[in-house]
């Protein structure tokens, strides 16, 4: 659909910028060179009388007189000299002669009468005044320029798209199929809006895109909007509030303005929560700048006129805390979610990301997808330019198998630092730990299975055991919680195991922090707790002022019954991984043994370390 209304956004103009600085700067100039050509005229010449100026020049001490044009004002240079040292008046009527100058002992010169001096003397007179009016002209009209500004504060700072070469459409973005057939009937509504109307089809104020961050939700916006060939504005919710009360409020009016004027239009506010948020959660209640940039929201998507075809796209991933009043139909009547994206369409994406990077045959994407569970597109685009970076820092035309195995892992746990020294004691440490964690995780049967383990520091560990899930799940039953809280224990244990309960380290500084979390989501948010089975109490997630501001739902006594219930959660999953670990030592110490030698172990060496460990019946949960 062509859109006669829709004008590309123009290029600011610099020119007109550049030319009243060089003209500011040129008129500075001229200024000091008139001020320095009128106070600074040569005042060295020494004035006598005019009578002296005939004794000298009768005794010949004298070699020229020059009198002016006028007549009135006379120049002198003395015998020996070259230039004028001396200077005099006389009457302009009278003659020299008559004055009693002997002119034959002395040369006498007049200059011509300047033209036109009284217009010359006019001018020179003027000019510093013309100069300083013009410098106060230029003055005035810079605080004309920022006065503009000040007054341009409220105005809409959404950036327009809609004349761009490249436009991104559909066939662009891979994945997210079910989230691309909802938004192609957005497309239908632009395109070819009569076609709804003729059946009393009412087009959508608002479509809501909610999901994690990372997975395409704004580059979904982009193709909407190529895809319809309509003029497409872009701005963040952030960018609405200010610290001026009534700026947020003025913003979002002149941007509705101007989408009515180039309209069918799309108007996308990227991560709406910023200004979205349920009213009276503030501190300001409703006199809050933000809520008041919202009310003008809701009015405005509320209010638009029949006929007037531009839609809201927003994004986010706090689609929990916005306002009931922005998701009621009529403001956002559709909310697409967008997922991370599954094995199929993690193949995809990489497929796109290294398409345009010269890639070896060797490089299996699709054994990159299935073990890159979890990863939004954002972190596969990563991979595959971490990927070429260190193909271009090993000085290889071709990205390889391993390229891209190093990137994936340096995206996913952190770079190795090799480059820190570890004594001998704490590099057996470290294997203990390690090799405690994947034996627990190797022997119950619910964990996920072990795919690398590494004695080599990476991010902010001492080590890494890294455990990936054999596909994408959707759902975690609470056998898998208890295995891997017991996996996640299993370095601490191992420490216990091998050096005593009073030798265990900070070692387990990460570990214990993520079991707890686990455990505490498990009883709060899971209802998965032994006596509080079936019952959440969740916490608001929101700001913290916000989290302070809302009551607990739950007494004093079920909050510490939450407490112990994570407490045992947390000590059952020590006990079993004690249990697996003293039933296996000596397999944890064959483990350990080969992480010293090579320092790094894969997923194949790490079963066949382990091949014949016993799963005690102690530490199972059926």
């Amino acid at each position: 659909m062509k859109n006669n209304a829709f004008r590309p956004p123009q290029k600011p103009k610099n020119n007109r910028k550049g030319f009243r600085t060089f003209g500011f700067i040129a008129l500075i100039t001229l200024f000091a060179l008139v001020i320095l050509a009128s106070y600074n005229q040569p005042n060295s010449l020494k004035q006598i009388p005019f009578s002296e100026v005939v004794t000298k020049a009768n005794q010949g001490k004298l070699s020229e007189i020059v009198v002016s044009g006028n007549g009135n004002e006379m120049t002198i240079t003395e015998k020996g000299k070259k230039d004028p040292t001396l200077k005099s008046f006389k009457d302009p009527s009278a003659s020299l002669k008559d004055e009693g100058l002997n002119t034959s002992k002395v040369t006498v010169e007049y200059e011509k009468a300047a033209q036109n001096s009284l217009w010359s003397s006019l001018l020179l007179s003027l000019l510093p005044v013309i100069l300083i009016g013009g410098l106060l002209v230029f003055m005035m009209r810079s605080a004309q320029g920022q006065g503009n500004q000040a007054l341009s504060f409220g105005k809409s700072r959404a950036r327009l798209y809609g004349n761009e070469k490249d436009k991104v459409v559909f066939k662009d973005i891979a994945g997210s199929d079910e989230a691309k057939q909802d938004l192609q009937e957005v497309v239908e509504f632009l395109k070819y809006p009569k076609k709804f109307n003729a059946v009393g089809a009412r087009i959508p104020k608002g479509v809501l895109l909610v999901g994690p961050p990372g997975t395409g939700k704004t580059m979904l916006s982009r193709a909407v909007a190529g895809e319809a060939d309509v003029p497409f504005f872009s701005i963040s919710g952030s960018e609405f509030v200010e610290m001026f009360v009534g700026v947020g409020a003025s913003r979002v009016r002149d941007l509705f303005a101007k989408a009515k004027k180039n309209a069918p239009c799309i108007i996308f506010v990227d991560e709406i929560d910023a200004v979205g948020r349920r009213r009276g959660s503030g501190m300001g209640g409703g006199h809050d700048e933000r809520e008041q940039t919202l009310n003008q929201i809701l009015v405005e998507m509320d209010g638009f006129e029949q006929g007037q075809n531009v839609i809201v796209l927003a994004a986010t991933n706090r689609a929990d805390v916005l306002d009931p009043a922005l998701l009621r139909p009529g403001r956002f009547d559709r909310r697409v979610n967008i997922g991370l994206p599954d094995r199929k369409d993690r193949e995809a994406i990489l497929k796109v990301h290294f398409g345009k990077k010269p890639l070896s045959k060797s490089v299996d994407l699709d054994a990159l997808a299935a073990k890159s569970a979890g990863s939004s597109g954002a972190d596969l685009s990563n991979i595959a330019n971490e990927a070429a970076i260190v193909a271009a820092r090993n000085n290889r035309k071709e990205i390889t198998q391993g390229d891209v195995t190093e990137a994936f892992e340096r995206v996913a746990i952190g770079p190795e630092r090799k480059s820190k020294i570890m004594s001998d004691k704490e590099k057996e440490l470290t294997a203990y730990h390690e090799a405690g964690h994947a034996l627990v995780g190797h022997v119950l049967p619910d964990s996920d299975p072990i795919h690398k383990v590494t004695i080599i520091p990476r991010g902010g560990t001492g080590g890494v055991t890294w455990a990936i899930p054999p596909e994408d799940k959707s759902y975690h039953s609470i056998i898998e919680f208890k295995d891997v809280l017991a996996r996640m224990l299993g370095g601490r244990i191992a420490e216990e195991v091998v050096y005593g309960e009073d030798r265990v380290t900070t070692g387990a500084g990460s570990d214990l922090p993520k079991a707890a979390e686990l455990a505490r989501d498990m009883v709060i948010n899971q209802g998965m707790g032994d006596k509080l089975r079936n019952q959440v109490f969740h916490v608001e997630s929101g700001m913290m002022m916000d989290r302070m501001m809302h009551e607990r739902e739950y007494s004093e006594e079920t909050a510490k019954l939450i407490d112990k219930e994570v407490e045992s959660l947390i000590s059952e999953a020590a006990h079993r991984a004690r249990i697996v670990i003293k039933a296996n030592l000596h397999k944890l110490d064959a483990l350990k043994d080969r992480l010293l030698e090579k320092e790094t172990v894969d997923a194949d060496e790490v079963s066949e370390v382990l091949h014949g460990t016993t799963m005690p019946k102690a530490a199972a949960l059926y």
